[in-house]
């Protein structure tokens, strides 16, 4: 389950979007850059031939990259989503055992995270931790990128 790259119907879009953009607009205009400093002459000296060869060599990683996700992403379909327990595209709500502060969260694929908006991924450590806990489950879960804090949380509710 944690290996898979899970998508919603919304993030599937918008990776579809940017894929369409980079592979038209975004090309065209590498390509023209590469053309303008062709230009310049002597392209084993050119700074600006090699920066645009740069360019293009991330833009095509990234289209590759996404053409990747879109082809072995599993969209996450509301209708199938089982809210016994916590799985990707639910919305789980938190107690946090040490400051008695409740909160939020849809657990979603690495592609679509947001933690700022209470959009975490099934790779995070919260996230992965949570996966498969019920109502009333409490869980420990240690933050490597926090000093390997530990923080302690009760599930309340799962919902889509």
């Amino acid at each position: 389950m944690e290996n898979e790259i899970y998508l919603t119907k919304e993030g599937y879009k918008a990776l579809q979007e940017k894929l369409d953009y980079l592979k038209s607009t975004k090309r065209e205009e590498v390509s023209k850059k590469i053309g303008v400093a062709r230009e310049f002459g002597d392209l084993s000296e050119n700074s600006e031939y090699d920066a645009a060869k740069e360019e293009q060599a991330q833009l095509e990683a990234e289209i590759s990259d996404i053409e990747n996700k879109l082809r072995f992403g599993k969209i996450i379909d509301k209708k199938e989503i089982d809210t016994s327990c916590v799985n990707a595209g639910c919305y789980v709500k938190l107690k946090d055992l040490d400051f008695d502060d409740e909160f939020e969260y849809q657990i979603v694929g690495s592609t679509e995270s947001d933690p700022a908006k209470g959009i975490i991924s099934n790779e995070s450590p919260v996230g992965k931790a949570l996966l498969g806990k019920k109502i009333g489950d409490k869980v420990n879960i240690i933050l490597p990128q926090n000093n390997n804090a530990t923080i302690r949380l009760e599930v309340l509710n799962i919902r889509i």
